[in-house]
């Protein structure tokens, strides 16, 4: 593999996307995108498997000469070990060297693996590709089965770690991700849904799902409100799964934001799933 082309994965709770990136090109290489399940209860060997498994098909063959990776934590990114806990993910991985373990596994020397936070890498991404101005100082939330915050100023992202922020009678979390809506729509209706893809489908035709999807949109505005003021942020990206389904709750999240902060752009982001894997890498090679 040329020193152009480094591995950039993201690291899910369900899931793991791994692909290859041109550095020198400054772009993604579709056909190389590979997407594997993770069952994330499974033995750390199993994990490691998985992981090790999609980088290798990602490479198609080559020599793998860096590996750049998303990973939720909380975890210690310079050395490699997990310290995720509590979260029903990944619990066989706690106080691991996962580092060195993905890198046995890829036989290659666990120096050509970086790790850095995949909400940091998510914004590192969708501000490199253009989504908020490089000059802002932006923020970010990813929502989907947690809640992901970063911030970006003076050229580089990192996590803001607000998952537990207080937020009513719980934390932001937990009124935040796709447990609330499950949680939320079957105290309301008596019935159960698989996740909010399922429930937006409904939307159309179902007041009451309407009127869950403004409720979310109240809570993230409130969250919002005070993550802007306390970072004095310019610009607002919205990612994961959740973001899917922004038209439904776009209206009261909008009213909400600009009654407050109305000079501050809220946008979506460009990149999807792709933008952790192009911001880990964005991460470790700078500007490129």
């Amino acid at each position: 593999m040329s020193h152009s082309i480094v591995i950039g994965a993201d690291i899910g709770g369900s899931h793991i996307t791994a692909a290859q990136i041109d550095v020198t090109g400054k772009q993604l290489i579709d056909t190389s995108l590979v997407r594997l399940h993770v069952d994330s209860l499974a033995s750390a060997q199993e994990i490691i498997n998985v992981w090790a498994g999609c980088i290798k098909q990602a490479t198609q063959q080559q020599e793998i000469s860096k590996v750049c990776l998303a990973m939720p934590g909380p975890f210690n990114y310079e050395e490699g070990i997990c310290f995720i806990s509590d979260q029903n993910k990944y619990p066989q991985l706690y106080g691991l060297n996962v580092k060195k373990m993905l890198a046995d596994a890829l036989e290659i020397d666990p120096a050509a693996i970086y790790i850095n936070n995949d909400a940091a890498c998510f914004l590192q991404g969708e501000v490199f590709y253009g989504s908020v101005n490089d000059g802002q100082v932006a923020i970010s939330v990813t929502l989907g089965t947690g809640l992901g915050t970063a911030i970006y100023k003076n050229g580089r992202s990192a996590s803001a770690d607000l998952w537990n922020m207080p937020l009513h009678d719980g934390i932001a979390e937990e009124y935040l991700s796709t447990r609330w809506f499950v949680c939320r729509y079957a105290a309301i209706s008596g019935s159960q849904i698989s996740g909010v893809k399922e429930l937006a489908g409904l939307a159309m035709h179902n007041e009451l799902v309407r009127t869950l999807f403004n409720e979310f949109g109240n809570n993230l505005s409130i969250f919002l409100n005070r993550f802007i003021e306390s970072s004095g942020a310019e610009a607002v990206v919205i990612g994961g799964n959740i973001a899917q389904s922004f038209p439904l709750f776009k209206e009261v999240l909008l009213t909400g934001i600009s009654a407050r902060f109305p000079k501050v752009l809220i946008t979506t982001s460009v990149l999807g799933e792709e933008a952790a894997l192009v911001g880990a890498v964005a991460m470790v090679n700078g500007e490129w």
